[in-house]
């Protein structure tokens, strides 16, 4: 069974909901990738967007882009974010990891090697946000042949669609909560709780919702009526705060810490024992 079904099936036995990390593979280097997916774990995350550094994105803000710059210094690219989710595994690692890429590079490789990697190195999703539903046959043929979920943004442009896309989902259905790019906000769409309702009439899968949440405040806003968080930019910027302290080893577990801290935040477990 695919790993993200487990797990949301777990959180709902446990009345929870997920919160779902976003990084940027490679920022500042791949090593430190591993490192902060660990510590995303013990921190509580439970469920992993790795984000493969892109110099053309669509829809990342400012802040994910300049960790793509980062990371793209290092010439980082799909087939080693798929290897890192490898390296995570053998690390011990039990998250469910989702691919979060352009298309235009899985074209480069090859679609079926793409998704044959991902099965093999225990990726469980995707997402492909300039991919649409019109032209993604030969993907969802792929993803489901090789067992993994192909995950659909649905935004709230997008609502004479919405039964059309989620309809064809598997996994969950990531809501987009603003226009525009990614980035940290303090206010959503008007309508968004429409919105969301609508999406959620339409499908017996798990929504989640992302794009700007980025306090514990924002969280409590949604748990209601989402089933899962996704914090990208919020998290993205703590990381390339902490860039030269991260490259120092003197200063690096302390730097990880504080990433972590700021996890246990989102989930409302800062002041609770760690096992």
């Amino acid at each position: 069974m695919n790993r993200i079904d487990l797990k949301f099936a777990e959180l709902k036995a446990e009345g929870k909901n997920a919160l779902i990390p976003f990084i940027t593979a490679g920022d500042p280097t791949l090593d430190h990738t591993l490192d902060i997916i660990l510590e995303l774990e013990k921190s509580g995350a439970d469920i992993v967007e790795l984000g493969v550094p892109y110099s053309d994105p669509l829809a990342d803000g400012p802040i994910i882009q300049e960790s793509s710059g980062r990371a793209l210094r290092g010439a980082v690219n799909v087939l080693d974010v798929i290897e890192l989710a490898r390296k995570a595994r053998s690390a011990g690692s039990e998250l469910p990891f989702i691919l979060f890429t352009y298309f235009n590079p899985l074209l480069r490789i090859g679609l079926d090697r793409v998704f044959k990697l991902m099965s093999e190195n225990e990726i469980s999703g995707a997402i492909i946000p300039d991919l649409p539903m019109e032209e993604d046959s030969e993907a969802k043929q792929l993803a489901e042949q090789y067992g993994i979920h192909l995950i659909p943004l649905v935004a709230p442009t997008s609502k004479n669609r919405v039964q059309q896309i989620v309809s064809r989902a598997s996994g969950f259905i990531y809501c987009v909560s603003s226009l525009g790019v990614t980035g940290v906000r303090s206010e959503f769409h008007t309508g968004i709780d429409e919105f969301l309702a609508s999406v959620k009439a339409a499908t017996e899968l798990p929504i989640a919702i992302g794009f700007g949440i980025q306090s514990r405040e924002q969280v409590e806003r949604f748990e209601k009526t989402c089933d899962a968080i996704v914090v990208g930019s919020a998290i993205v910027r703590r990381i390339g705060e902490r860039e030269d302290r991260l490259n120092d080893e003197s200063t690096k577990q302390e730097a990880l810490s504080e990433i972590g801290d700021f996890i246990r935040e989102l989930k409302g477990t800062s002041f609770q024992p760690q096992h």
